[in-house]
């Protein structure tokens, strides 16, 4: 088969298309012809060396939508979706006409979400998911404020929040495009802009001066002063990301004071199989409408692989997906 392979750490350039041999299936293994597959900012960050645990040579992608051509008879012809932290990283990744994957991470893909769609929202969803609701635990009634609610995984957040019956509040430079699954699930915006009122004060007038009971800080590093802020008494702070610095200075007798509690996720911990079960999770909330995916933007071949690449690591606006199957 054909796929994307990187045999040293680089930029787009040191992805190659090559021929590789078939995936095969074993009885506790099946393999999945990938119709979709959908490139996040961290296959880009892992090509350039810039992830844990990735060994070469390898071929990357971790999100992917497809239909399971060999294993277990019941499954054969069934379409799935599926991601991993593992996937692209120490075992082949998605971005190839076939991956093998174990039989127990199979998880059908929603009926109503097409390849392409289903192919955009393994890691965004996941690790908003985990964050949200198992690490942060955010209930009904509760207040959110969401980080960075323009990109995969603040839209994520923001649609779980909503669902869980939580008031949500989006943060970002510029507002979430009208329509969009992140505006349609925000109560109110509040922008980060050069001279704007800080964004702890538009928090806190925004719930009665009392501050958020959670922030899902998905930019990190330049926004955790803002973040810590906007926290209430008892507040939860999840960090998924460092952007611009790693190290942030903190007042610790103010936050214990606070009795604050600041939750770091990485969804790099769940394999192929622990991430199947959270996407099963999720599935009833796409059938019914409840969660959309971000919108595609710009689909490719494999042969332009790398150049999907290149807009990836160049902030293109909307998913990026692969074709493998496409010539």
């Amino acid at each position: 088969m054909r796929a994307l392979r990187f045999e040293r750490f680089g930029g787009p350039e040191v992805l190659l298309v090559v021929e590789v041999a078939d995936p095969e299936a074993t009885p506790d293994r099946a393999v999945v012809e990938i119709e979709a597959a959908s490139i996040n900012p961290s296959d880009v960050k892992n090509v350039a060396g810039a992830m844990e645990g990735t060994v070469l040579p390898r071929v990357p992608g971790r999100d992917f939508a497809g239909r399971v051509v060999d294993g277990p008879e019941d499954w054969i012809g069934v379409e799935v979706w599926g991601t991993g932290g593992d996937v692209g990283f120490s075992i082949d990744g998605s971005h190839a006409e076939r991956i093998q994957v174990p039989v127990e991470s199979l998880a059908r893909k929603p009926e109503n979400l097409s390849f392409d769609e289903a192919s955009v929202v393994g890691v965004n969803f996941i690790v908003g998911w985990i964050g949200a609701v198992e690490i942060a635990n955010l209930s009904s009634g509760e207040s959110i404020a969401v980080f960075g609610v323009r990109g995969g995984v603040g839209s994520a957040v923001a649609q779980i929040a909503r669902a869980r019956g939580a008031r949500v509040f989006g943060v970002a430079r510029t507002a979430p495009a009208e329509g969009s699954p992140a505006a349609q699930a925000i109560e109110a915006f509040v922008p980060i802009t050069e001279g704007s009122a800080d964004v702890s004060d538009q928090l806190r007038r925004l719930t009665g001066g009392r501050g958020v009971d959670v922030v899902y800080d998905a930019v990190g590093g330049v926004t955790t002063p803002a973040a810590l802020a906007s926290l209430a008494r008892g507040g939860r702070l999840v960090v998924v990301s460092a952007v611009g610095r790693r190290n942030v200075e903190l007042d610790l007798i103010d936050f214990y004071h606070r009795e604050l509690r600041l939750l770091g996720v990485d969804s790099r911990k769940l394999d192929l199989t622990a991430s199947s079960r959270r996407l099963s999770a999720l599935a009833p909330y796409f059938e019914r409408g409840q969660f959309r995916p971000v919108s595609v933007g710009h689909v490719y071949d494999l042969d332009h692989g790398p150049d999907a690449y290149t807009i990836v690591a160049d902030h293109a606006s909307g998913r990026v997906v692969i074709h493998p199957g496409r010539r």
